[in-house]
């Protein structure tokens, strides 16, 4: 397992539980909801916020999804000099796409390969790339997954159902509050001759962070 890309300043994830199980989705959010609505009275009461404004946001929020990162990925592989320039500097080739990517310095895009596949993790919080993929799953924000994928990758990975050959490299990513990761994924047998809106359809939010791939269509 390869931990990628190489830092300065390496962190160590804590040791993980012993077979911490990743729950895909958590019900039991009532701690977050808690710390949440006691920062916005904070800021309610300072002047900073108001409430239609935390309305606007919550709404604007719940109504991203991952079309667009499947846009782009679609892009790449109806296009290999897309791929190229967006492999080189995701934030631009995105931008080509007038998707415009803020709040981090970089966007770092990972091509998954018949020889490599990469697996996106946040270890210190779950900055993702929201303005792709949409809101973080509650797997991505959750201990077991943030502590596990980077000490076992290949068995979380089996986990979420996606069992790899021996022969391919896992490689961790660990993103930061200013570089957020995008995993490129392989494109599916049987896409041949699809347009680029039939490819985004084939592209889950799951495989933009590594924990699954795209399937081919019904009967490619």
């Amino acid at each position: 397992m390869t931990i990628a890309p190489q830092e300065p300043e390496t962190r160590a994830a804590p040791a993980p539980a012993a077979h911490a199980p990743i729950h895909r989705e958590d019900h039991d959010l009532a701690y977050l909801k808690h710390q949440l609505t006691a920062l916005m009275n904070v800021l309610r009461r300072k002047g900073t916020i108001t409430y239609s404004e935390v309305l606007q946001e919550t709404q604007r929020l719940e109504g991203m999804t991952h079309d667009p990162g499947a846009r782009v990925v679609a892009r790449a592989w109806a296009d290999p000099e897309f791929k190229g320039r967006l492999l080189r500097d995701g934030k631009a080739a995105c931008a080509e796409l007038g998707i415009e990517i803020a709040g981090y310095d970089e966007l770092q895009v990972v091509e998954n390969t018949d020889r490599v596949h990469h697996v996106v993790v946040c270890t210190s919080c779950s900055c993702n790339p929201v303005q792709l993929v949409g809101l973080n799953p509650d797997w991505y924000k959750g201990q077991a997954y943030r502590q596990r994928v980077v000490a076992e990758p290949r068995t979380v990975l089996q986990e979420f159902g996606l069992d790899l050959d021996e022969n391919v490299e896992v490689r961790v990513v660990d993103t930061t509050s200013q570089r957020r990761c995008l995993v490129l994924p392989r494109r599916p047998e049987g896409s041949e001759g699809l347009s680029e809106a039939q490819l985004a359809a084939l592209v889950t939010r799951d495989s933009m962070y590594g924990v699954d791939v795209p399937r081919g269509p019904v009967g490619g």
